[in-house]
């Protein structure tokens, strides 16, 4: 039997272990992700450190890396490379999945905030890697180069895929988020929950 699709209002039946934070690129996984490890004193595995290398290039050891955390008992992290072998590894282990489903004004506003200000500021990401400069980001509207055009191709992804992935995984418990606020007040309980 599937498990329901739990909202902002829904208590959870359990405190999870193991979640997952999935949704479009810029919706904020990795933020929440590290919020909930705080909360629920978990391991946060941000899956993008673990995918890029040096130069934005693949890391070899990704998957080894991915079934390394994945075997241990408490960890958070982003719902990404699917498609790389990921869902094989971590989805049957994982409790909890939360999937941010936002309106794409809000995420595509959320990116670009993102995107101005890492290559504005050259911040440094993960394995030495920074933001591509602005010129080179508006030069090209390949998804593979551009992470806004990436946003507009996967913007329905978890919309098309969650029922498939609530049949392949049965055991899984999502809690769908349709906007910031939702997420704010439904971080809010699991708060007030974790005091009592």
């Amino acid at each position: 039997m599937t498990a329901p699709l739990l909202t902002a209002a829904d208590p959870l039946p359990f405190l999870p272990e193991r979640v997952l934070i999935a949704g479009v690129t810029g919706s904020g996984k990795t933020t929440l992700a590290r919020r909930i490890a705080e909360l629920w004193r978990l391991d946060h595995h941000e899956i993008d450190a673990l995918y890029h290398g040096p130069n934005w290039t693949p890391r070899p050891e990704f998957l080894d890396d991915v079934h390394t955390f994945a075997a241990t008992g408490r960890w958070v992290t982003e719902w990404q490379y699917t498609s790389k072998g990921t869902d094989e590894i971590m989805t049957p282990r994982a409790q909890l999945a939360i999937w941010l489903d936002y309106p794409f004004p809000v995420v595509r506003a959320r990116l670009i905030r993102r995107t101005l200000a890492r290559s504005i500021l050259r911040t440094q990401m993960y394995n030495g890697n920074v933001e591509k400069p602005l010129r080179k980001l508006l030069a090209t509207r390949d998804p593979a180069e551009n992470i806004l055009a990436w946003q507009t191709q996967t913007r329905g992804f978890w919309a098309d895929r969650m029922p498939e992935k609530r049949a392949q995984f049965p055991h899984l418990t999502i809690v769908r988020l349709a906007h910031p606020r939702e997420t704010e007040r439904w971080l809010r309980a699991q708060r007030e929950h974790e005091s009592r």
